[in-house]
């Protein structure tokens, strides 16, 4: 057996470890970027290799491989590897760049635990890679300007979002700014400002969206309450470009970007419903479907004269004026 089909096997015996249900062949095709005769010869070595693998065949008749955590030892004695240690650094000074203090203790609780398991020269070693992959990356946190939230607020909001539970929050905004609000939390949009998603307790049902640095006060409460089964987040957030959604400016967008720019700008998701056209002169033209015109002017500003919007025509009159030639170099 090679070293690398070695690795793999590991690998795959972490997966029906880790995994509740176990590990299927369709994920095991994901995951290493396999057909489906190499997956069946891959969980045919797992069952060679752990005699107590235990399979099980669910409703839609999907096999599922599964291992119990005493039953792995070997993959377990492979300890935390200096990647995986650097992965969790960054993931914890992002998350303290960010303010997330809740995230920040869970992660590196989770990071102490997986060193202390590990022989102290192991864990050590792991430690000081994992610092060297850290400084080669040169980075800790995404640069760029944000808005301050303090860490008690995220904690609070952390918390209701896990229970569910109502929370009381004072806004400033709106026409009422002094009146307590009971909300019920569906989720987060992250971006230059941040929002929480979320429909008052005993309203109308409609969601709505809060500033983060416009709320004030905030109570978790002991009430917990039901969320909307219908209400999917990642498709709510694509019915705008940024973080801010309006039902008005709903509708196709379409932008054309010059042949010189066009390289760059194929580099980007723009938009989840974005369709990309290549165009005789080599220009690219973008289309998608999604609110915040403002959001989208800023964005465009960076293009210069390097973009042109096509539709709609609110958004094309608010961008004309700005274009500009000048610029050094493009996002």
């Amino acid at each position: 057996m090679s070293f690398q089909k070695a690795a793999d096997l590991l690998r795959l015996a972490e997966l029906a470890t880790a995994r509740y249900l176990g590990v299927s062949l369709t994920e095991i095709e994901e995951e290493f970027g396999v057909d489906r005769r190499t997956a069946q010869r891959m969980t045919k070595a797992l069952e060679e290799m752990f005699p107590h693998c235990i399979t099980r065949v669910d409703d839609d008749r999907r096999k599922f491989w599964k291992l119990r955590a005493d039953d792995a030892r070997l993959m377990l004695a492979q300890g935390i590897r200096d990647s995986e240690l650097a992965a969790l650094e960054l993931a914890i000074r992002r998350a303290e760049r960010e303010g997330l203090a809740t995230e920040v203790r869970a992660l590196s609780g989770l990071r102490d635990r997986l060193l202390a398991a590990m022989p102290g020269p192991h864990a050590r070693r792991a430690e000081a890679d994992a610092e060297a992959v850290l400084e080669a990356h040169g980075f800790a946190s995404r640069p760029g300007p944000r808005v301050r939230i303090g860490p008690d607020l995220m904690g609070v909001i952390g918390a209701a979002l896990k229970g569910p539970h109502v929370l009381t929050v004072t806004y400033a905004g709106g026409r009422d700014p002094d009146r307590a609000r009971r909300l019920e939390l569906h989720g987060l949009l992250l971006g230059t400002r941040r929002y929480l998603v979320a429909r008052e307790a005993g309203g109308d049902g409609r969601m709505q969206h809060y500033r983060l640095d416009r709320i004030t006060t905030a109570r978790l409460e002991a009430d917990s309450f039901a969320r909307d089964p219908g209400f999917d987040l990642t498709a709510h957030a694509a019915r705008a470009f940024g973080s801010f959604h309006t039902d008005a400016e709903y509708g196709e967008v379409t932008w054309r970007f010059s042949p010189a720019a066009a390289p760059t700008a194929r580099e980007f998701l723009f938009h989840p419903t974005q369709e990309m056209t290549e165009e005789a002169d080599g220009s690219l033209t973008v289309r998608f479907t999604a609110s915040g015109h403002l959001e989208m002017a800023w964005f465009l500003y960076m293009w210069g004269d390097a973009v042109e919007v096509l539709a709609p025509e609110p958004l094309r009159a608010m961008v004309e004026r700005h274009r500009r030639g000048d610029f050094p170099a493009l996002p």
